[in-house]
């Protein structure tokens, strides 16, 4: 089984949730924050799910308070703002950290697999992820990377 299947979360709601499920599926995954700069990217990520669900992309968002305080607020806070602001209806997780002696494990895997400019280190709000049906990391983007710019990636990773 590939090492993305053996990890969980907690949703926002403080539901447990099982990476195993994602098996068959591409999967993008982003540390997220309410108050960055980068914070109108939830719309380019929400138009990916819509565009591309169906087809089999999960999108999984992991709020995080660590670059800035930029995610300061508790999980009904941050769903409001997902909900109300720009209309997430993707995966979203409960707050974690990225970096540090505390990240969750899934993303000490993912740093691991696809470092960056900074190394193994998450550098901002807003880091992709995408992973293969196969649960395989396939690249890494930067935080300034927009959404959409990441749609031909997608489509060829569900085509594969």
């Amino acid at each position: 089984m590939t090492k993305l299947y053996e990890f969980s979360a907690n949703t926002l709601q403080g539901q447990p949730f099982e990476f195993s499920s994602l098996q068959g599926k591409v999967v993008l995954v982003v540390n997220t924050a309410s108050q960055c700069g980068l914070t109108p990217q939830y719309e380019g990520l929400q138009a990916l799910h819509e565009r591309y669900a169906k087809q089999g992309l999960a999108i999984i968002g992991f709020p995080c308070n660590q670059f800035g305080q930029q995610e300061p607020g508790s999980a009904s806070e941050i769903q409001q703002g997902c909900l109300i602001n720009y209309g997430v209806d993707f995966q979203m997780m409960e707050k974690i950290e990225v970096n540090g002696d505390n990240a969750h494990p899934l993303y000490g895997y993912l740093k691991d697999a696809l470092p960056g400019l900074f190394g193994n280190k998450i550098k901002w709000n807003f880091t992709k992820f995408l992973l293969g049906k196969d649960g395989q990391p396939l690249a890494r983007y930067a935080p300034t990377t927009k959404p959409e710019k990441i749609s031909k990636d997608i489509e060829k990773a569900l085509s594969a």
